[in-house]
């Protein structure tokens, strides 16, 4: 049973990157999915999330409007797709499969995969 979170990468500021959170030995549809970030010497947030009863998404407020949260269940697969990425989004991304599924619930989560780093720079 395994979460990984991968697609990071090095890109310019106004680029966009997608990064997906893909599971194996269990399914995401029925899972809230979360996605946070941890930068260098901050605290862990929460990005973006999207449940799994109602289809609800949230956002932080930083990402509203650039970040856009999907799924898809035939690849079992939550995608993050980034654009107009700033600096200040560089981080390693971590996501987070929950059964309750709904995005309300703080950790902790069934699984969490190990991040995947976005780094913005010029």
């Amino acid at each position: 049973v395994q979460l990984q979170a991968s697609g990071g990468g090095l890109v310019q500021p106004g680029s966009s990157l997608r990064l997906s959170c893909t599971a194996s030995g269990f399914t995401l549809d029925a899972s809230a999915v979360q996605w946070f970030r941890q930068a260098p010497g901050k605290e862990r947030e929460k990005v973006s999330c999207i449940s799994s009863n109602d289809g609800n998404t949230y956002y932080e407020e930083s990402v509203k409007g650039r970040f856009t949260i999907s799924r898809d269940n035939a690849k079992n697969t939550v995608y993050l797709q980034m654009t107009s990425l700033k600096p200040e989004d560089t981080a390693i991304y971590y996501c987070a499969s929950d059964r309750r599924q709904d995005c309300r619930y703080g950790g902790p989560y069934d699984y969490e995969g190990q991040g995947t780093l976005v780094t913005v720079s010029s």
